[in-house]
Formats: structure tokens, C-alpha cells, sequence
């Protein structure tokens, strides 16, 4: 009998440790199986992280940001976007630009002095 039920603790910690493993694979930033090549950004006060994309044109890619430390947004006025960076979320969407040049981003949410300086720029060869 006491066998049987270590056996079970142990079945059942096997499968706490795999639910576990699978919950974090869901919320991982990586867009398993997709195909797509995945763009992490991370938005903290006062700066993007990379603050500098490299990006080809007609690649379609998946942008996740991570907001870290206050409800940043991101706007990126030369596609109409917008979109809110809470704190501890991941925030994705895809882009897929069609010819060469640079599309800046900024934080529109005001986050205090040094606000100004939180911006990049997606670079397109």
C-alpha cells in the first residue's frame, strides 16, 4: 500500500511538473510551428530594448513586447497601430512591410521624465 501511493505522489508530480512545462511553452513568446521569426521587444522606462529592429521587406514576422515597469504604449504612426504594453504582458502582433526604408515607434502613454527619449525604429532592406 505504501508503495502504491508513492508511486502516485510521484505520478502526480510528474504530471503537475508537465502541466507546468506546457503552460510555460504557452505563454513563451515564440510562435511555435508558425514559420514565422519572432521579434522581441521590451518596453521599459525610458527606452525600447532593442530600440533598432532589422527587418527585410515582404518577411512577415511576429512582434511580442514585454512591458516591464508601467503601462507604456506603443505607437507606430506610419501604419496606424497602436497598441497598450501592461506591465508583465506579452503584446503581440505581425508586421509585414513591403518595401525598404525605416517605421518609427514611440511610447505614447507618458512615463515621466525621459518620456521623450522612448522610441525606435523598425529598419526595412
Amino acid at each position: 500500500m505504501k508503495k502504491k501511493l508513492l508511486w502516485s505522489r510521484r505520478s502526480l508530480l510528474g504530471c503537475g511538473a508537465l502541466a507546468a512545462g506546457a503552460w510555460a511553452l504557452g505563454a513563451a513568446p515564440q510562435a511555435l510551428g508558425s514559420g514565422m521569426r519572432t521579434i522581441e521587444i521590451v518596453a521599459r522606462r525610458f527606452t525600447f530594448l532593442p530600440s533598432q529592429v532589422p527587418l527585410k521587406a515582404g518577411e512577415r514576422v511576429q512582434v511580442v513586447v514585454q512591458g516591464m515597469d508601467f503601462a507604456h504604449g506603443m505607437n507606430i504612426p506610419d501604419l496606424g497601430k497602436r497598441y497598450d504594453l501592461v506591465p508583465g504582458q506579452f503584446t503581440r502582433f505581425e508586421l509585414q512591410p513591403s518595401a525598404p526604408g525605416t517605421i518609427e515607434f514611440l511610447c505614447d502613454n507618458f512615463c515621466g521624465d525621459g518620456h521623450e527619449t522612448m522610441h525606435g525604429r523598425f529598419v526595412v532592406t
